[in-house]
């Protein structure tokens, strides 16, 4: 089945959708992303995805095309059109095509490119790897400063993630100055007395939104957050440890660099989240 996809206000199979040469996304990485995921047909956080999403593009000066019931709008239809009951909707804004090659950004009256499209991924809530945990390889984080603008540019994520396959581990850990920031494509935590630590916010890893529903609901539940920065040492020596992402939810940490963290399974605090994450999602869902 071919899908259908969203480019510049056209509903298009898949194979019918292109994107200009001189498109700047193509070739600056001049442009942001978000992903919403689906469950049950309901998408979710979407609310917060569609902030970041200004706020990314408010930090790149590229005008925001589409009004935020715009979005929700072209969402649910490629979500009915392509029968999606879970998944992904990927959602993409560049700074669009001046006709040509330049460093400068193009007058501020070229429209900027907008594509959507979907990814069908039936049981993502139940991935079996929620109940083994991940194990994960520390790699140094040589990406840009602005890691908090969520941009397409996305090859040293990609590279990191390939030295974790390399590395028989199912994700990396970057890191820099000594200091975990953030995983290739989530947020990183660790437990330790009880407590959750995972970096606080700034310029050097991103906001994320499933980070920011999930130290809300661990707030509600009466547990313990310190939002600052630690090392690999200290995340080895952890209680627990797991990450969060749109589409990994709350995911269990079981090892790091070939370290067992705790027990070496999962732990009750990552399993407590996930749950209570997951059913708020359900409830809450647009």
């Amino acid at each position: 089945m071919t899908r259908t996809v969203y480019v510049n206000g056209e509903y298009l199979p898949e194979d019918r959708a292109t994107i200009s040469v001189f498109d700047r996304g193509f070739l600056m990485a001049d442009g942001v992303y978000e992903v919403v995921s689906v469950l049950g047909g309901k998408l979710i956080d979407f609310d917060g995805h569609m902030a970041r999403l200004q706020r990314s593009l408010s930090e790149l000066a590229i005008a925001n095309p589409l009004s935020e019931a715009g979005y929700l709008d072209a969402h649910r239809r490629l979500l009915a059109e392509n029968a999606i009951t879970d998944g992904l909707v990927y959602l993409q804004v560049t700074r669009g095509n001046p006709g040509d090659r330049d460093f400068a950004y193009p007058s501020a009256d070229t429209p900027p490119t907008v594509v959507m499209f979907t990814q069908s991924k039936p049981g993502l809530a139940d991935a079996p790897a929620a109940r083994t945990g991940w194990k994960v390889v520390s790699v140094e984080d040589l990406r840009w400063g602005r890691r908090d603008i969520k941009t397409v540019q996305l090859l040293y994520p990609s590279m990191a993630k390939m030295e974790a396959k390399a590395r028989g581990a199912d994700d990396a850990w970057l890191v820099e100055d000594g200091r975990v920031t953030e995983g290739t494509s989530n947020n990183a935590y660790i437990v330790k007395g009880g407590t959750i630590i995972t970096r606080e916010l700034g310029h050097d890893i991103l906001h994320g939104i499933t980070r920011a529903a999930v130290l809300r609901l661990a707030a509600e539940a009466q547990m313990k957050v310190e939002e600052r920065s630690f090392t690999i040492a200290e995340a080895q020596a952890a209680d627990e440890a797991f990450i969060t992402s749109a589409s990994a939810f709350v995911m269990p940490v079981v090892q790091i660099d070939g370290a067992a963290i705790g027990t070496g399974t999962p732990g009750p605090v990552a399993a407590r989240l996930r749950e209570i994450y997951l059913e708020e999602s359900r409830s809450a869902g647009l």
